[in-house]
Order: C-alpha cells, then structure tokens, then sequence
C-alpha cells in the first residue's frame, strides 16, 4: 500500500510541477507523458532511499 501511495503522491507533484513550469516556460501544451515517466522514477528513488535508512534508533557511540 506504501508503494502505491508513494506513486499517487509523486505523480501528483511532479504533474503539478510540470504544469507550473510549463506554464512559466510559455510552452503551449502539457505533456502527460512527462510527468508519469518522471513520477515512477521518483517513486523508485523515494523507495530506494527509504529502504536504505535503517529504521529505529540509532546506537550511540
């Protein structure tokens, strides 16, 4: 359920990103494919990053 939630809110962001920007940039249409390629990459760099941190306390040294 984490993963697909982690997509939905990606993809939302980098959607509304693209738009914002796109609208700034004067481009004329948004380009939907776009935003969902750049949105599964950062859902797999979210995931990956996640899975990286350890989860619980840190030991102190």
């Amino acid at each position: 359920m984490r993963y697909i939630i982690t997509f939905i809110w990606s993809f939302l962001l980098v959607s509304m990103l693209n738009y914002v920007a796109g609208s700034i940039a004067g481009i004329a249409s948004f380009d939907f494919m776009t935003g969902l390629i750049a949105s599964v990459v950062l859902s797999v760099i979210v995931i990956v990053m996640t899975s990286a941190i350890p989860e619980g306390e840190v030991a102190d040294h």
